[in-house]
């Protein structure tokens, strides 16, 4: 239930514009066939930034090489100026009191600008599972 209540929230204070300039990234990145996979990764951090609480993003296994390639092309064509604007959102959310957990909520999401390949979004439960050592 909580989570509900933090996502309105999010959407209402910084997920629609958070995800409106992922969107916008994703299809200036679909313009070109080339890079069509940087635009798919566009849509997938959208989607997380409508909705982020009870979901996490995680390494995905099996990105290699091409993955951190990608990220590099990634990071000089649009990750750059994706983070950048995240970064400013952030900043004016700090401005008030009440905006300071959401400004921090979009300085993570920047950092995520940097790298988005090679990442999936899972549920926060799906994560422990899977990633947290199960004592016999």
């Amino acid at each position: 239930m909580i989570a509900l209540v933090l996502n309105v929230l999010w959407f209402v204070f910084a997920g629609l514009a958070t995800a409106l300039s992922y969107v916008l990234a994703g299809v200036v990145a679909c313009v070109l066939v080339v890079t069509i996979p940087f635009g798919i990764a566009c849509f997938r951090l959208a989607g997380y930034a409508l909705w982020p609480f009870g979901r996490t993003v995680v390494d995905r296994r099996g990105a290699g090489v091409m993955s951190t390639l990608g990220n590099v092309l990634w990071f000089l064509l649009v990750g750059w100026w994706l983070a950048l604007s995240q970064v400013l959102y952030a900043v004016s959310l700090m401005l008030t009191v009440i905006g300071i957990p959401f400004g921090i909520a979009v300085l993570k999401l920047a950092i995520l600008s940097f790298n988005p390949l090679g990442k999936e979004v899972v549920s926060s439960a799906e994560a422990r599972g899977r990633y947290v050592p199960r004592i016999p």
